[in-house]
C-alpha cells in the first residue's frame, strides 16, 4: 500500500509496514465493491506511519479497527398515502465501542449504500475520538427519500425504521441522531417508536430531539456553529481572522445556513452559496435571513437571487469565485482538481469541510502544494457530535443547560479537536498546519490504545 504522504521525520519498523501492508490488502479483499469506505481507511493508514514508529504496539490493533464490530441490514416496510406497500432498505453500521456507546447519525437519502455508511461509521469512529469524549462511532440510514415524501409518509417510515433498529440501540448501546434527510422532527418519531417498543422511557437513546423531547439548545445550530470555531483557531494560527474576510458555503441546509450565521456575526461576508440546483454570486454579501426563508419555503438559492440586483446565478460551482475562505458544507466529492486549482489561483486562506468527504484526495494535494490550509471534515465538524453528547449528559442527569452554556462548551471542545490536530501534525509531521495528517494521527492515538487495553474482543 502506498501512503497518502511521506510518513515524515519517524519512519515505521519494516515489521510494522508489513503489519499495514497486510492490513490494506485484507480490506482490499473483503470490500471490494466498497470504494468510498475503502478510500477512507487507505487515508487513515496513509498517516499513521510516525505514530505506529512511536509506538508499534499500537499496530496489532489496526486489523480489529478496521473491521465493524456489527453491520445491520435490513428492510423497511411501509405504506405510503395511496395506500401501497413499500419496501426500502436500511442500515446501521456499529464500528467501534472502544471508546464508549456507538454514537453517529441518520441519514435518509435516496441511493444510500452499506459503502457509504460504513465509510460514514469509520469516519465518525475518529471525529468522536477527536472530542474528547467518551464516545465510540457509528452510522445508519436508509435508501428513503425524505424530501419527496409526505409527513404522513416519512413518519410512518421512521416507525418502521424505528422498529427494527429498537434491538440494537439505547443509551449505553448506541446512540443514533439525525444526518441528511433526518432532523428533530424525524428523531421524535423514531423515539416516540423507540419508547413505545421498550416500555420504558430512555431520553438518551436518540439525539437531536426536539426541545418539548430534551433536545439540547444549539443542537441544529452546533455543526455549522463549530466549523466556524475552528476555522476561527485556524485562521489565528496564519495571523489572520474572519473580520472583513470574503468567504464562500456550499449547501443550503442546517449546517449552511448556520455557519454562514456564526460568520456573517464574526465580520465576514458570505459572497457566494449553493445548492443543488446551482450556485449564487453577491459580492455586497448574501442576506442569510432571506435565504433561509427562501430555502424554508421551499426555493432554490436561484430563487433567492431573483430581484436582488447584485447577485448573479450560475449553474457552476460557487468554488470557482474569488475568496478567502471556502466551506464545503453540502455532500461528498463537491471540490475536485478543477476546483482546488481555482482556489489556489484566486489566493484562497483556508478551506474547511462542514461535510464528511466534500474535498477529494487529489484536491487537498493541489490545496497542499498551494499553501491553502485545510481543516479535514473529521476535525472541522465534530460540533455535531460534540453537542449531542452534551445532549446526553443532559438526559443522563434530567437537566436543560442554556443555550449560552451549550455554546461556551461548544467553543472549548472545538479549540481542543483543532489543537489536538495541530499538535499532532507538528509532533508527528513536523509541521502544525497539517491538519488532515494531524487529525488522524491525534485519533487513531486514542481509538488504538483503547482497543489495544481491551483485549483481543
Amino acid at each position: 500500500m502506498a501512503p497518502a504522504r511521506d510518513e515524515g521525520h519517524r519512519r515505521p519498523t519494516d515489521e510494522v509496514a508489513a503489519t499495514l501492508r497486510e492490513v490494506w490488502r485484507d480490506v482490499l479483499r473483503r470490500d471490494p465493491d466498497q470504494p468510498q469506505f475503502r478510500g477512507a481507511v487507505r487515508e487513515v493508514l496513509g498517516s499513521i506511519g510516525p505514530v505506529l514508529a512511536e509506538h508499534p504496539e499500537l499496530a496489532e490493533v489496526l486489523g480489529r479497527l478496521c473491521e465493524p464490530e456489527r453491520q445491520v441490514v435490513f428492510r423497511v416496510p411501509w405504506v405510503d398515502d395511496a395506500g401501497r406497500a413499500r419496501v426500502n432498505r436500511g442500515f446501521r453500521v456499529q464500528f467501534s465501542s472502544a471508546l464508549g456507546p456507538y454514537k453517529g447519525g441518520l441519514r435518509f437519502v435516496p441511493g444510500l449504500t452499506l459503502d457509504v455508511v460504513k465509510f460514514l461509521g469509520f469516519e465518525q469512529v475518529f471525529k468522536n475520538a477527536l472530542t474528547g469524549q467518551d464516545l465510540g462511532g457509528g452510522k445508519g440510514g436508509a435508501d428513503f427519500a425524505a424530501k419527496d415524501a409526505s409527513p404522513g409518509e416519512v413518519m410512518r417510515f421512521c416507525q418502521s425504521y424505528a422498529t427494527e433498529l429498537a434491538a440494537h440501540v439505547g443509551s449505553w448501546t448506541d446512540v443514533p441522531a439525525g444526518d441528511m434527510g433526518v432532523g428533530p422532527r424525524e428523531v421524535g418519531w423514531m423515539l416516540g417508536q423507540y419508547r413505545r417498543l421498550v416500555g420504558h422511557d430512555d431520553p438518551g437513546a436518540l439525539t437531536g430531539k426536539p426541545a418539548a423531547l430534551g433536545g439540547s439548545a444549539l443542537r441544529p445550530e452546533a455543526t455549522g456553529y463549530g466549523v466556524v470555531y475552528f476555522l476561527a483557531r485556524m485562521l489565528a494560527e496564519q495571523g489572520r481572522d474572519l473580520d472583513g474576510a470574503r468567504v464562500v458555503v456550499s449547501g443550503s441546509g442546517n449546517v449552511a445556513l448556520h455557519a454562514m450565521d456564526k460568520l456573517v456575526a464574526a465580520g465576514a461576508t458570505v459572497v457566494g452559496c449553493s445548492d443543488s440546483r446551482g450556485s449564487v454570486a453577491e459580492p455586497g454579501g448574501v442576506d442569510v435571513e432571506a435565504l433561509r426563508e427562501t430555502k424554508d419555503g421551499g426555493g432554490s438559492v436561484a430563487d433567492y437571487a431573483e430581484g436582488r440586483a447584485d447577485a448573479s446565478t450560475s449553474s457552476g460551482s460557487v468554488f470557482t469565485q474569488e475568496c478567502d475562505v471556502a466551506l464545503p458544507c453540502a455532500t461528498q466529492n463537491e471540490i475536485g482538481p478543477e476546483e482546488a486549482r481555482r482556489l489556489v489561483e484566486n489566493g484562497c486562506w483556508a478551506v474547511v469541510e462542514g461535510a464528511n468527504g466534500p474535498v477529494t484526495p487529489a484536491a487537498r494535494t493541489i490545496l497542499r502544494e498551494g499553501k491553502v490550509g485545510f481543516g479535514p471534515g473529521k476535525a472541522a465538524n465534530a460540533g455535531g457530535v460534540a453537542v449531542s453528547a452534551l445532549e446526553m449528559q443532559q438526559a443522563a442527569g434530567r437537566e436543560q443547560w442554556s443555550a449560552e452554556e451549550v455554546d461556551d462548551r461548544l467553543g472549548t471542545i472545538m479549540a481542543e479537536v483543532h489543537d489536538r490536530a495541530r499538535d499532532a501534525g507538528e509532533r508527528y509531521f513536523d509541521d502544525p498546519a497539517d491538519y488532515e495528517h494531524g487529525a488522524n494521527a491525534a485519533a487513531f492515538r486514542r481509538v488504538a490504545e483503547a482497543v489495544e487495553r481491551l483485549g483481543v474482543v
